[in-house]
């Protein structure tokens, strides 16, 4: 029963080929078509899964510009991809991302089933409801949805596509050439789903794989994000970036699934991990220190934009305040952006400042593998986080979490040594959902 075992913390590896940033790309190790080459992600899949990750995980999103980050200009969709991934492992889960506003819940219920079969169980959606306004026109809109919008249809939305998992009871097929029966055609079950985002007959054709249904994962910071997580989400992708901002959101968004009346033990919350490893402190230190001294403050000021639907940074005086956005729309990454311009304001930040604080990924992670284990534990013993995203980038660093922190980790018995289960439900503790005409009609009969 979910939430009686001891907790076990949860690895994933996030693939994000030559970088969401505007340096990884240059590391001389790392293949300058990282993202465009399958040979790439197998391998790192494979390197995951030989150190007893949990997952490996894709983000995704429908729009670019110019300045857009080297990784988002040019990757493969991730549904392709992990299919491909999904034949050349056998353990580890395969999470992609995939919004809910320019897609249709029939054809994601069924490209995500197809691959929980392909890989026998080892599926998961990160649930996005699309940021990035210019998105909107690649779709044949004029205008994005609005962000209240988004979510309302994002709750429906996956609530359609569970529904269409669900068209098999999972005993539906005998299969008995004796009789002729292939089909019992008492346990197929059309959806009809009349509702206001959406009309959706089924069902759906395809049945449910070893794991019941792939695991929804899912990322939002704003209050309408946390919101959709805490009812939908199995897994949440946290961006706490310091030990108390972790803590404060693992607490909240559990609370959040508490009070619907769900198991909170039921959303494992995984924060992103981007450790600097040395074999001394005092390395590691220095690697950070020089890392910081060679960014660029104009590709700074893009990483930030993009959280204001790429806005444009660079007109304002970098050593002013942190300019008024008053008149700037927040309907792209509104939690993102609602924290830049608080802390802003609270911390009185000129731009540069927050351009060095928002426009990097800043870490608590940096040391010797004994740091960085010690850290790893003090936020998941201090319910911070029940596992960590890695980023997997520069072949150099993934190599060291996994050859000198993992040991660690698995000494202290907080991370698996081998695996106890072949889908990622049983990777990360979570129960099989019970298809819901099983459980519903002999109800109604009993009735």
């Amino acid at each position: 029963m979910a939430g009686t075992a001891k907790r076990q913390l949860h690895l994933g590896a996030i693939l994000e080929g030559v970088g969401a940033d505007h340096q990884t790309w240059l590391d001389p190790d790392l293949p300058g078509d990282a993202s465009i080459d399958i040979s790439w992600y197998i391998e790192q899949a494979r390197a995951a899964e030989a150190a007893k990750f949990d997952l490996v995980f894709l983000v995704d999103s429908p729009y670019i510009t110019s300045d857009t980050a080297p990784h988002f200009l040019n990757r493969l969709e991730p549904l392709t991809l992990l299919s491909a991934v999904a034949a050349t492992t056998s353990h580890i889960g395969l999470v992609g991302t995939l919004t809910t506003s320019y897609w249709e819940p029939y054809n994601v219920a069924r490209q995500f089933g197809s691959l929980d079969q392909i890989s026998r169980g080892r599926a998961g959606w990160n649930v996005v409801t699309t940021g990035l306004e210019g998105a909107a026109r690649n779709y044949g809109r004029e205008e994005h949805f609005d962000h209240k919008l988004r979510y309302g249809r994002a709750r429906e939305f996956v609530d359609v596509v569970r529904g269409l998992w669900d068209s098999y009871e999972d005993d539906a097929f005998p299969r008995d050439r004796k009789s002729g029966i292939f089909l019992d055609k008492s346990k197929q079950h059309r959806l009809d789903h009349q509702g206001e985002h959406f009309s959706v007959a089924g069902p759906l054709a395809l049945s449910r794989s070893a794991q019941g249904q792939p695991v929804i994962f899912q990322a939002g910071d704003s209050n309408e994000g946390r919101n959709l997580g805490a009812a939908i989400a199995e897994g949440a992708f946290a961006s706490a970036q310091d030990f108390e901002t972790g803590r404060a959101y693992y607490a909240d968004v559990k609370a959040r699934a508490a009070a619907l009346g769900r198991n909170p033990d039921q959303i494992k919350v995984l924060p992103g991990l981007v450790p600097i490893i040395a074999e001394t402190d005092d390395e590691a230190h220095a690697i950070a220190e020089a890392a910081q001294d060679a960014l660029d403050i104009k590709k700074l000021l893009l990483q930030i934009g993009r959280a204001f639907n790429y806005h444009d940074f660079s007109q304002y005086d970098l050593d002013a305040p942190f300019p008024d956005l008053s008149g700037v729309t927040l309907n792209s990454y509104k939690g993102q952006a609602e924290r830049i311009i608080r802390i802003a304001r609270q911390d009185r930040l000129t731009l540069r400042e927050a351009a060095y604080r928002f426009g990097q990924w800043r870490s608590d992670f940096v040391g010797s593998p004994e740091t960085i284990a010690n850290e790893i534990q003090r936020w998941f013993d201090g319910r911070a986080a029940d596992g960590f995203l890695l980023r997997v980038t520069r072949p150099a660093d993934f190599r060291l979490f996994r050859e000198k922190v993992v040991p660690i980790l698995q000494q202290r018995g907080l991370f698996r040594t081998d695996y106890e289960g072949t889908t990622l439900r049983s990777h990360l503790g979570l129960p099989v959902p019970e298809n819901r005409y099983a459980r519903e009609l002999p109800a109604i009969a009993a009735e």
